[in-house]
Parts: structure tokens; C-alpha cells; sequence
């Protein structure tokens, strides 16, 4: 196997999430707003939701958890050799901080588009549910199957910073998606970045990073298939002010209105 082999594997697995969520079709929210109603059929249906929700992550995390270790037809273990072979020196930080590009792009966005689905206090509420999801579901995982990263440190399976690339990309391509697809596209191809260097970083095996994207793309479609259902028009605002730290010094906080 040579490192296309690991790149084709990761990005295949990866984009599959993309091609089937950038197919829902997208609201008219311009005419939502000017009349104030919500017309029954933009409720989301459930099947709808589990068809281009959850079956797409249940693939990405069933595939990590068919590759983790040595399993598979092409496992983890031969991912990680051969990713070493290819970059032997391959050494960067830029995976830590990479996946953080969408969220500038999520609010430089609304400073001068109107086909966003949601206001910016909404979009930033959902996505600190989102986040709060995907926190609930990544952490106890590594707890519980307790794998050991390539590099030898704890708690492997699946990857955080993969969970919430995916997770930040999906809230972008919910948001943006109306205006161009080729904004869910530089998302989900810079989350997709993020997770392809942990591998060759020696940070995480590829089923880390399968199932970590797997967990983002699920904790966002469910956070909006229950506002859409549920929450339309309603609370899950958020809002950001100065304010005084328990320590006496100055910052910032969010709050979060349900």
C-alpha cells in the first residue's frame, strides 16, 4: 500500500457525508421571514433524517470500528505504516488550530450574505449544542474502548479534533450551503485536512478519524433536526458580553437562551 492508497481511503470515507448532505434541499427563509409562518412541509421528516443523517455517520463510524487496530481489509495499523514510510518527518501543528478556519468563515459570512439559514445569534447557539454533543459523545468513547494512540499516549478512538472539524464544517455547510456549494466543499475538504494529518502525524489511526467524523456530522444533523422539529423560532439564542471573572480580571462571556 502506498500513502495515495491512505489518502484515497481517508478522503473517500470522509466525503461521503459531504455528497449526500449537500443534496437537502435548501428553504426559501426570505419568504419565511417576510410572512412570519412556517409552512408544515419545511418541518423536517424523520425518515428524511435518517436516510442523509444518520446512515451517512453510521457508515463513517461502522468503518472505524470495522478498521480499528488491525481489522479490515485495510486496517489502521497498515494506514499508519504506510502514511510512515511516505512522510517519515512529517511533523506540524497545524492541525491543531486548522479546523477552527470554517467558524471565522461562519461569522465573515454574515457580514454580507443574506442566504443564510439562520440569524447569527441562532447560529452561534446551535452550534454550542452541536459542540456540547459532540463533547458528550467523543470523550466517554475514548474512555470506554480505551486505545492507544500510534504516538503511545491514551484515549484514541475516535479523534476530538476530527469530531469537531466535522462538526464546525457541517454547521457552515447547514448555514451556507443556499448561497454555494462551494462553501460546504472548502469545509468539509479543510475537516477532512484536519483528520488526514492527525494520521500522519502519528497522532491518530485512520478508524480515529473515521468515527470522529462520523460523531460530528451525527451530533449537528440532530441538533438541527430537533430545532427544526421542536425549537423553530424559539430560544437557542446566544449572546456575547463583557464581564468580570471570578479571579477579578476582565472577559468575555456567552450565554446561551433556551
Amino acid at each position: 500500500m502506498t500513502i495515495k492508497t491512505i489518502l484515497t481511503t481517508s478522503f473517500l470515507w470522509l466525503s461521503l457525508s459531504v455528497g449526500v448532505v449537500a443534496q437537502t434541499p435548501v428553504v426559501d427563509t426570505t419568504v419565511a421571514q417576510a410572512v412570519q409562518v412556517i409552512p408544515a412541509e419545511e418541518k423536517p421528516k424523520t425518515k428524511h433524517y435518517l436516510k442523509r443523517a444518520v446512515l451517512p455517520s453510521a457508515v463513517l463510524v461502522a468503518a472505524g470500528i470495522y478498521t480499528i487496530r488491525g481489522n479490515g481489509f485495510y486496517s489502521s495499523y497498515d494506514a499508519s505504516r504506510d502514511a510512515r514510510r511516505a512522510f517519515p518527518n512529517f511533523s506540524t501543528v497545524v492541525d491543531d488550530y486548522l479546523f477552527f478556519v470554517p467558524i471565522a468563515g461562519l461569522y465573515g459570512f454574515n457580514l454580507f450574505s443574506s442566504q443564510n439559514k439562520h440569524d447569527i445569534k441562532r447560529q452561534t447557539g446551535l452550534l454550542l449544542v452541536s459542540g456540547l454533543v459532540t463533547t458528550a459523545l467523543t470523550y466517554p468513547t475514548k474512555i470506554l474502548t480505551g486505545v492507544e494512540r500510534p504516538n503511545g499516549k491514551p484515549r484514541a478512538f475516535p479523534s476530538g479534533h476530527t469530531s469537531y472539524a466535522f462538526t464546525i464544517a457541517a454547521i457552515v455547510d447547514k448555514e451556507f450551503r443556499g448561497k454555494s456549494k462551494w462553501i460546504s466543499v472548502g469545509s468539509y475538504t479543510i475537516a477532512s485536512a484536519t483528520g488526514v494529518m492527525r494520521v500522519l502525524n502519528n497522532e491518530h489511526w485512520m478508524s480515529d478519524v473515521l468515527a470522529g467524523a462520523g460523531l460530528g456530522l451525527l451530533s449537528v444533523n440532530t441538533v438541527y433536526f430537533v430545532h427544526d422539529r421542536i425549537m423553530r423560532n424559539k430560544g437557542l439564542n446566544a449572546s456575547i458580553a463583557p464581564t468580570v471573572l471570578p479571579n477579578g480580571q476582565l472577559g468575555m462571556g456567552m450565554a446561551l437562551q433556551f
